[in-house]
């Protein structure tokens, strides 16, 4: 095809060789990525694309004009019975006149706005056509793709992804057929386990669409970029039929696809073609958009030396990205623990060199624990009672070479305990939780108060107030690990009663015995709020608000003051101690109770469905603590059967356990404390900032870090920087799966070391967390904010922590994909005796809203139905 000069602006078609990523609005991400392709020296089948000039031009006047119609099947209509517009039709006849003047075969293929994107491929979503040859065939093959922008599975994942149909069009790339000996697939990261310069290539005998499409079993090879050495081979051909590429074949298109990727700056699914003559063609490369992003440290770490990445957001019950500036508060308090081990990092805002960001979500690079000695004794065995599927990770890490155990790892260990141990005075502590939990807890409430009355200070410039935010965040971390000791021996007698009873209990006694345990802040919070249901239901008005307005309005009015006497007092009452409390409410940017409260009305909405005559959830919580001493009597007599003795230390244990484990919670409970008024005092910055022009809302200064803000008070303006942010955060506010553990070569070592299925069919396998069964149907619920819980139905999320906790007062039982059996979902799960199974990998997307499922708290099995497992 002859060159062209670039397009000007308002053509219909513009030759592959004149695009760039720039293009990108006009001709759609596949004609881009083509167009980078040729300009970067890639073979590429000449062609030409139409523009979406040209789609808008056949869609004006139409019934989809304006992108926002919601019927598919309509809209598909409306465009395929728009006439095909004389000027758009001339300008293809004579591109395709010169690509190919004998009328030759050409692949017609979509090339929409939102397509072949870094964040979403929209793979397959819109229709192609191969070997169509002849101008009167090519424009009916462009007129079908145009429509093929409304399929259903293309609005639908236009849905799943966030994109307004307003603003999308199609482009359309016809090209010059390869005449393949073979065609395929090339992924240049392994899309499964998400090792980088790990190729992937599924290759098959004639045209690559069949491969695409799936309606062949390809060959299968996968390939180790750096040296070229195939990891694994499958051939699909029939008998002593050789396979469709030779193994020097496969090498060069791995080659070929590392270089692409060096090109594009990250992993590349490629489509390709190899003819005749041994050539081999580009015909598509887009983003693997599926890969987690590895996480990067601040620090430089020697070239070459594979770390490990654990997952701190997901441990902390959060599934949803962090925002810029809870980022920088947690690199803080992080920087206080530091401190606490006497390695206090020389700029507290930077925090602690091991941390990592991937995805907008706080890793930690656990590599020297996974090589000490002690770390190897400690970190799993936490892992099995907090997070234990990531337990089972980490030990299959500790038979890899490249993570084996270092020399004098144990002495390193030492050091740090011994300096937290004499900072925090943690013989004294341990010892008056033993002797007396009683005096543990008033020490704690001291702590709780002593947060509560810390401030800062007033007046100064915006530099001199963030300095004071940063400098109360760090100063309250030293008090967390003071509040944990008391709940450290419970857990510990609670272990010792466990082996003082060994042969003597049932799965699910021990987790019974920690059911309603006193002393438990989130579990005081919920049925506190539940308190305020019963007081809303008993008046006529406060009643009749809550079922009939939504959850937004109602906060609204409570903002203003606006609600029913007898609910607005309550939920103020309510807000007055808990207040500084929110849904992921470990991220600094994530707005309080009391500034937001809509979630709150949504669930107190909830639980006036409960029926009247149901047990209400402080029956229920009654009932478990009868049961705890149930189960205390039971056991005591079992352990009489061998010794009185044996039987005097068993309740002595259980009852110290429960009179200590409730105290669990509060070390974040004090962070979070904190963490309210470093908010206030950022969401004032954001006001003076946002009147500045600094930013463009005062809700920005959150997606800001602490020295982005200083900067901003001296002038520079964010704007730009806050929009490229939050695009990204809204981007992972949709994925859906993020790894315990990754690897620094973008392994996730989960998904390498699978474990194999359930003992049954229809069965997902986690840990048991509390005792119990039912059968309801499920609520899949990825964001608890604005959720509707039924009540009854069983709960499934991917995590959870106290933000979630008031819908658990109504759920029939509880499913999650992270957690162990003492993880905060676990432990409220058994205070309010729902059962429930967690760290049930993949969960979320295995089980379907409305399904009826029976869990197994005992056990640690969940059913569902075959066609849904």
């Amino acid at each position: 095809m002859a060159a062209s000069s670039p397009a000007p602006h308002g053509s219909f078609v513009v030759d592959l060789a004149q695009l760039s990523a720039d293009d990108l609005a006009t001709v759609g991400g596949k004609a881009a990525n083509l167009g980078e392709l040729i300009r970067a020296g890639f073979d590429v089948p000449p062609g030409f694309c139409v523009t979406t000039e040209a789609y808008r031009r056949a869609v004006r006047g139409s019934a989809v004009e304006s992108g926002t119609i919601t019927d598919a099947a309509a809209a598909r209509t409306a465009v395929l019975e728009a006439p095909f517009p004389y000027e758009v039709a001339r300008a293809v006849r004579d591109a395709y006149d010169r690509l190919e003047p004998g009328a030759g075969a050409v692949a017609v293929r979509s090339s929409a706005t939102a397509e072949d994107l870094p964040g979403a491929s929209f793979a397959g979503q819109q229709d192609s056509y191969l070997n169509v040859a002849g101008v009167d065939d090519v424009l009916d093959a462009v007129h079908r793709c145009w429509a093929s922008l409304w399929t259903d599975r293309a609005v639908a994942y236009r849905t799943a992804q966030g994109i307004d149909g307003a603003g999308v069009a199609l482009a359309v790339v016809v090209q010059r057929m390869v005449d393949a000996d073979s065609a395929g697939v090339l992924f240049t990261a392994d899309p499964v386990t998400g090792r980088r310069r790990q190729a992937v290539l599924d290759a098959a005998r004639g045209l690559g669409e069949a491969v695409v499409s799936g309606s062949v079993d390809p060959d299968h090879f996968i390939i180790d970029t750096a040296t070229g050495r195939i990891l694994d081979r499958r051939p699909r051909g029939e008998g002593d039929q050789p396979a469709s590429i030779t193994d020097a074949q496969v090498r060069a298109l791995a080659a070929l696809g590392d270089r692409v990727e060096r090109a594009f700056g990250s992993p590349q699914d490629i489509e390709w073609a190899i003819d005749g003559d041994e050539h081999a063609w580009l015909t598509q490369s887009r983003p693997v958009t599926t890969l987690f992003p590895v996480p990067v440290r601040d620090t430089r770490l020697p070239a070459g030396e594979t770390r490990v990445y654990f997952c701190v957001s997901l441990a902390q019950g959060l599934h949803r990205p962090i925002t810029p500036m809870g980022v920088a508060a947690f690199r803080v308090i992080g920087s206080g623990f530091l401190d606490l081990i006497g390695r206090r990092p020389a700029q507290i805002s930077d925090g602690p060199g091991a941390f990592a960001i991937g995805g907008d979500r706080i890793f930690l690079d656990a590599t020297p624990v996974v090589r000490s000695a002690v770390g190897r004794e400690i970190f799993p065995r936490a892992l099995d009672v907090m997070e234990a599927r990531s337990a089972v990770v980490v030990r299959g890490l500790f038979d890899d070479p490249r993570f084996s155990v270092l020399p004098r790892s144990r002495r390193r260990f030492a050091r740090g305990f011994l300096h937290l141990a004499a900072r925090i005075r943690l013989p004294l502590l341990l010892g008056q939780a033993f002797f007396s939990p009683a005096a543990a807890q008033r020490r704690v409430q001291r702590l709780a108060a002593e947060v509560r009355a810390r401030d800062l200070p007033a007046g100064g410039d915006i530099p001199t107030r963030v300095d004071g935010v940063v400098d109360l965040l760090f100063r309250t971390m030293p008090l967390a690990p003071r509040s944990l000791p008391g709940a450290v021996v419970g857990f510990g007698m609670l272990g010792l009663a466990g082996r003082l009873l060994r042969g003597s209990t049932q799965p699910g006694d021990l987790q019974t015995v920690l059911r309603s345990v006193p002393d438990n802040v989130t579990t005081q919070m919920d049925l506190e709020l539940w308190d305020v249901a019963v007081r809303a239901r008993r008046d006529a008005e406060s009643a009749a608000a809550l079922r009939t307005r939504d959850a937004e309005d109602l906060a609204d009015a409570y903002l203003a003051g606006a609600l029913p006497a007898v609910l607005q007092r309550a939920m103020a009452n309510f807000l007055a101690r808990y207040g500084h409390r929110a849904v992921a409410e470990i991220d600094l940017g994530m707005p309080r109770w009391a500034e937001d409260p809509a979630h709150l009305f949504g669930v107190l909405s909830g639980y006036l469905r409960l029926d009247t005559d149901a047990a209400t959830p402080a029956q229920h919580f009654a009932a478990g603590a009868r049961d705890a001493e149930a189960m205390i009597d039971t056991l005591v007599g079992r352990a009489r059967e061998r010794s009185r003795l044996r039987a005097a230390a068993v309740e002595f244990s259980l009852r110290r356990a429960r009179a200590l484990v409730g105290m669990r919670e509060m070390p974040k409970f004090l962070m979070i404390i904190a963490m309210r008024r470093a908010r206030a005092e950022l969401v004032a910055i954001g006001v003076e900032l946002a009147a500045a022009g600094r930013v463009a809302d005062p809700a920005d200064v959150f997606f800001l870090d602490f020295d982005d803000t200083k900067r901003a008070a001296a002038g520079a303006d964010m704007r730009a920087t806050v929009r490229e942010r939050r695009d990204r955060y809204d981007a992972e506010l949709r994925r859906r799966h993020v790894p315990r553990m990754l690897l620094s070569d973008g392994t996730e070592p989960e998904a390498v070391g699978a474990a194999s299925a359930a003992d049954q069919p229809g069965a997902l396998r986690g840990t048991p967390a509390s005792a119990g069964t039912v059968t309801a149907p499920a609520r899949v619920i990825l964001d608890p904010v604005g959720a509707r819980l039924e009540p009854g139905e069983i709960l499934v999320a991917p995590s959870t922590d106290p933000g979630w906790t008031p819908l658990f007062l109504t759920a029939g039982g509880l499913v999650m994909e992270m957690g162990g059996a003492n993880s905060h979902g676990a432990v409220v799960a058994r205070e309010y005796g729902i059962p429930a199974v967690v760290g049930v990998p993949h969960a979320t997307e295995t089980i379907t809203t409305g399904v009826d499922v029976t869990v197994d708290g005992a056990s640690g099995v969940v059913t569902v139905p075959l066609s849904e497992a």
